[in-house]
């Protein structure tokens, strides 16, 4: 057997980068304390989702690997802690800046980044403003606790990025998350965001970690952003299924928590095997996927 434990950090958000630095370092510690081996943190965990509003001063905002206050801490906790936490921070490089994760092992080696592919823009996700298209394409990483891959928040939507990752060997797929209210839908997408991720675990018998932040986040009318006047409720719901989508574990919409999953990564990797997904894949007829549509 090889056993491990996954935990999600479930947040919110205060207005200065070194509090939200803090605080999510008490819960990653809470987290290793419990047996935690790999630890999930929300998306842009460092500052309030500043992406509701299109403000250019946020542009500085944006550090590169070396510069970013919470790779530097975190690589430093991952190695006196012993586990595994992908960082996800607002990234600059050269004239372009990303939504990125840097995956840190548990020696505090940072493994490499992942550049956020699939960029949302609608109304108060407006991330096309912030962030340039990802130019790393999926990835996975060898850590010491078996092998991730890490997509975020809007890619959580596309098949083709889960898919992608197990392909590669993924043994769990994380996926750092900052998503509440619809400001003009309807709806409350929570549900469906649930289940988007479950059928992504059930389709590659790949275990899945999400990790949402909560509360209420403001935007005020300033000059800056040609006095718009908004807000957005993040609905936590972080959670961890099983290599067959069963929830594992669910953190719910407003607390600040760690939730936790344990997983047999052998046992998973011998039920993958033996329902033959992969072998039964026709990836010659697939060829729809990769064509433009209108």
């Amino acid at each position: 057997m090889e056993k491990i434990r996954t935990a999600a950090v479930q947040m919110a958000m205060r207005c200065q980068v070194e509090d939200n630095i803090y605080q999510a370092e008490c819960l990653v510690r809470r987290a290793a304390a419990e047996g935690a081996n790999i630890i999930l943190l929300p998306e842009l965990f460092e500052t309030k989702y500043f992406c509701q509003e299109r403000n250019y001063n946020y542009y500085k905002l944006a550090r590169t690997l070396d510069e970013n206050m919470a790779v530097r801490r975190f690589r430093d906790v991952a190695r006196s802690l012993g586990v595994v936490i992908p960082v996800s921070f607002f990234e600059r490089d050269g004239n372009n800046t990303y939504n990125t994760v840097a995956v840190i092992d548990a020696d505090g080696t940072v493994l490499g980044i992942y550049r956020k592919t699939h960029i949302p823009d609608d109304q108060f996700y407006q991330e096309k403003f912030y962030f340039t298209p990802g130019d790393t394409g999926f990835k996975v990483w060898k850590t010491r606790f078996g092998t991730i891959g890490v997509g975020i928040c809007w890619d959580q939507w596309f098949p083709e990025c889960a898919r992608s990752m197990a392909l590669m060997g993924a043994d769990i797929l994380l996926y750092p998350t900052a998503i509440g209210s619809e400001p003009i839908l309807d709806v409350d997408s929570m549900p469906h965001w649930r289940r988007v991720m479950q059928g992504h675990a059930a389709a590659n018998i790949t275990p899945v970690v999400a990790a949402n932040r909560v509360g209420k986040e403001m935007v005020f009318p300033c000059a800056e952003n040609n006095q718009q006047s908004s807000s957005l409720t993040f609905y936590g719901s972080s959670f961890i299924t099983d290599a067959s989508g069963e929830l594992l574990s669910s953190a719910d919409r407003t607390a600040e928590t760690v939730i936790y999953g344990d997983i047999d990564l052998e046992a998973v990797r011998e039920l993958r095997m033996s329902w033959g997904l992969f072998r039964d894949r026709r990836p010659g007829m697939y060829g729809a996927i990769t064509r433009q549509h209108g």
